[in-house]
């Protein structure tokens, strides 16, 4: 493993974080309106400069009130998901673990489901219970993984596709209590979607609770570069196991209960960005999660282009798109585990 500087750090930063921008340009270029890279380069440029009464109502509308929303709210959330993947992989010690497969995110969507069916005026509910919902779950697949004390990854991969495909049959019938229109609309949240702009009153708690998710578990970064040895050793080199598995499972259940509130489930996000990120630049926790935000806000904003104009006009979910990248990732790995 390479000492970690601070520079070394800010240059791999800034290399994604150049990756990022060109897909960021890249998005707000494509669509079911194409857009010329030379009028997007000018537009941006005089809003840049304060000149936004030059622009058109028609490319203000298409531009900055439904592409860059849209493509911010993404980018949180691929953040959100992918440092929440890194967070399971590193406690759990698997590989596999990610929000989506160990049923996180349907308990989080189960969760906003019932909020917004109880109580659908009350906006502040829906994170809370998203969150609510993410925390039991991943307590549940904790202990149903667990064999003579001790963390089995076979029966914890098994506790969390159980446990997904059970809290799927309650999703499922709680949405045939809706009516049509609702449940259009509910099944496509459901797979993953981001044309709906996050709402005024939750602006200011996704930010602050992605910053305090991804703060926390970075904060345990060294400790994670110790436990992923065993937790016995890390208990011997002085690592309060116990306060880092706290941290680490609330931070990542608030993620994963957040990004699922705003975006419905994503998934395979977790499962596949860490994964290259390791492949990149080494499993060094302390530039694993950094570099999983920016990574994750990358990939969600290339699939969720990919999903605006695979088929245009038609919109597809974002989840498909993940999915299709994330499942042969799964299956390799679980293949290349088994024995």
């Amino acid at each position: 493993m390479k000492p970690l500087t601070f520079r070394r750090l800010a240059w791999i930063c800034a290399s994604l974080l150049a990756v990022l921008f060109a897909a960021v340009v890249l998005a707000l270029k494509l669509g079911a309106v194409p857009i010329s890279m030379t009028d997007l380069v000018i537009n941006l440029a005089r809003v840049a400069v304060g000149k936004n009464a030059q622009l058109s109502s028609d490319y203000r509308l298409i531009i900055f009130d439904l592409r860059l929303p849209r493509i911010i709210l993404g980018m949180l959330v691929g953040g959100a998901l992918s440092v929440s993947g890194a967070g399971f992989q590193a406690l759990l010690r698997n590989p596999l673990a990610d929000p989506y497969v160990l049923g996180v995110s349907s308990g989080a969507a189960l969760g906003a489901i019932i909020a917004l069916i109880a109580a659908p005026q009350l906006p502040l509910v829906v994170p809370a219970a998203a969150f609510i919902g993410a925390t039991a779950t991943i307590a549940a697949v904790y202990f149903l993984g667990r064999r003579e004390g001790q963390l089995d990854s076979t029966t914890l991969l098994l506790a969390g596709i159980i446990t997904a495909s059970f809290l799927s049959a309650l999703i499922i019938f709680l949405m045939t209590t809706l009516a049509g229109r609702e449940l259009r609309g509910m099944a496509f949240w459901l797979m993953g979607d981001l044309s709906t702009p996050l709402p005024a009153s939750l602006r200011w708690i996704f930010g602050v609770g992605l910053i305090v998710g991804v703060g926390a578990i970075y904060s345990t970064a060294a400790d994670l570069n110790l436990i992923t040895t065993g937790e016995r050793e890390a208990l011997h080199l002085g690592v309060e196991v116990t306060r880092v598995k706290l941290v680490v499972y609330i931070s990542a259940s608030l993620l994963t209960g957040l990004a699922v509130a705003v975006s419905g489930a994503i998934g395979y996000v977790g499962l596949l960005v860490p994964h290259v990120m390791r492949l990149l630049f080494g499993s060094d926790y302390r530039v694993l999660i950094p570099t999983s935000v920016i990574g994750g806000a990358i990939a969600i904003v290339i699939a969720d282009t990919l999903a605006r104009t695979v088929v245009a006009p038609t919109e597809l979910p974002v989840g498909a798109m993940t999915a299709m990248a994330g499942a042969p990732v799964f299956i390799y790995l679980l293949r290349r585990r088994l024995p």
